[in-house]
């Protein structure tokens, strides 16, 4: 009789697995996320080509502006490479020696090894879904993240660009690049953003790159202006940008783009994706508006220019935060961004006198370090229930993000800086003082931009 109840019992307690097991149905492909992850990725894409091209093309001379397209748009091909050839196992996957899994994702995905067309992406940031093993995993193909992250991977040295504009050789700059890609971006992406980072696992909040992209790239940015010196007509303040009109259209090609590229960045499209749109429209208007307004008490009339370049401050500033604050933190970041940003472009670059062409470090390096910092003082559990800031009580975060920001500070500088001497000693970096005064357009492509026919 007792092996009787016993043979029951074992019965009842396997089919009470089975079902609990069947309660749970096996992940699927949302196709409404899916669709909006397609078109995310494309516009990060649009971004860089043609976006941050035309914004840094118009900033500079005549003579220069090929040689920023050229740039631009060779590293679209080569990170592009780089990130299915090795970067996205760097950046996303996982180490096989343990202790390095904090730091560096090893080479298990490397040529997207052991990914395959039906995988669903990873979990990432917030949104997911249960499998009936008990994990969490993402509703889009894998191969969706992969080509969305590589937009971000394609843009962040694209960013640098503008610190070394009109005096780089091409060889150099993108031996340097593919260099700092692969030594710089893909670690500080582990920490940040996968589930194996040190950063990731510690708490810190990065929902779209501010410190992965920005601060990375920003600091890079001034490394670079300073290591490789000041362009040889530079007299201390700003040289007139040669075509104001791609300025502008640049802006709003970036300004459309980040919609992708922060809106996107919760992998669905849901209310977490409708709130990043919103605040990151909100923070690039009130920081577009508030330099204006800073142009025109202080020099008295409102430039095109400066509109531009406080948009660009805002959408840098609400990067990290668009995933965790409201309106009002979009508001804030917007006004603290821009006027921030606007010290450092018009009185402190010009009084230490370092020579960042197009204030790559001025509005995308210290805009991510706002952004970054204000994450941890404004981000609402009414957005995500599981994170909040100081001013919601949690001091920790506040910390946290500033472990993350000196931490990304301190390893792409001192790495931009060991790069960037590696470079110079074999291959050279900076062009003659007659390349330079020619202009790069010639003197590196063999192309003008600007014909005058009699």
């Amino acid at each position: 009789m007792k092996k009787i109840i016993l043979s029951l019992l074992v019965i009842l307690l396997s089919t009470s697995a089975i079902i609990a097991q069947e309660t749970i149905p096996a992940p699927t492909v949302d196709s409404g996320d899916t669709a909006w992850m397609i078109v995310a990725s494309a516009l990060v894409l649009f971004m860089s080509i043609p976006g941050l091209a035309l914004f840094y093309g118009g900033l500079v001379r005549r003579k220069n502006v090929l040689s920023v397209f050229a740039q631009i748009f060779i590293l679209v091909a080569v990170i592009s490479i780089e990130w299915v050839v090795i970067g996205y196992s760097n950046a996303f996957g996982s180490s096989s020696i343990e202790w390095l899994k904090p730091y560096f994702g090893g080479f298990d995905w490397a040529f997207l090894n052991n990914i395959n067309i039906s995988d669903l992406s990873p979990a990432f940031i917030s949104h997911s879904q249960p499998t009936p093993e008990g994990g969490t995993i993402g509703t889009v193909p894998h191969l969706i993240f992969i080509i969305f992250q590589g937009m971000f991977a394609v843009i962040t040295p694209a960013l640098i660009v503008g610190a070394f504009a009109e005096r780089i050789k091409f060889k150099g700059f993108l031996i340097f690049s593919l260099l700092w890609a692969l030594f710089i971006y893909n670690p500080v992406a582990h920490w940040v953003w996968s589930a194996d980072g040190w950063l990731f696992n510690l708490g810190a909040l990065d929902f779209a790159g501010g410190t992965v992209v920005h601060i990375n790239a920003g600091i890079a940015a001034l490394v670079t202006a300073i290591m490789l010196g000041k362009r040889r007509d530079y007299k201390g303040h700003a040289i007139p940008p040669h075509n104001i009109t791609y300025v502008a259209m640049g802006t709003a090609m970036l300004w459309i783009g980040w919609f992708g590229f922060n809106a996107g960045s919760g992998l669905a499209a849901d209310g977490l994706a409708a709130n990043a749109f919103l605040v990151t429209n909100l923070a690039a208007a009130t920081a577009a508006l508030t330099w204006a307004l800073l142009d025109w008490f202080i020099d008295k009339r409102p430039t095109l220019v400066g509109i531009s370049t406080g948009a660009v401050a805002g959408l840098v500033a609400i990067t990290p935060a668009a995933g965790f604050v409201g309106v009002g933190g979009a508001l804030i970041i917007g006004i603290a961004v821009s006027v921030i940003c606007f010290i450092m472009v018009a009185y402190v670059k010009p009084k230490l006198g370092y020579d960042d062409s197009l204030d790559a470090f001025g509005v995308h390096g210290i805009g991510g370090i706002i952004g970054a910092i204000l994450t941890g003082v404004l981000a609402t559990p009414a957005i995500q229930a599981s994170y909040s800031g100081a001013l919601y009580g949690n001091l920790n975060q506040l910390w946290i993000q500033l472990i993350a920001t000196v931490a990304t500070m301190v390893f792409s500088g001192v790495g931009t800086y060991i790069l960037f001497k590696i470079t110079d000693l074999t291959v050279g970096v900076r062009v003659t003082d007659k390349q330079e005064a020619t202009g790069l357009d010639e003197t590196q492509h063999g192309e003008t931009a600007y014909t005058n026919f009699d």
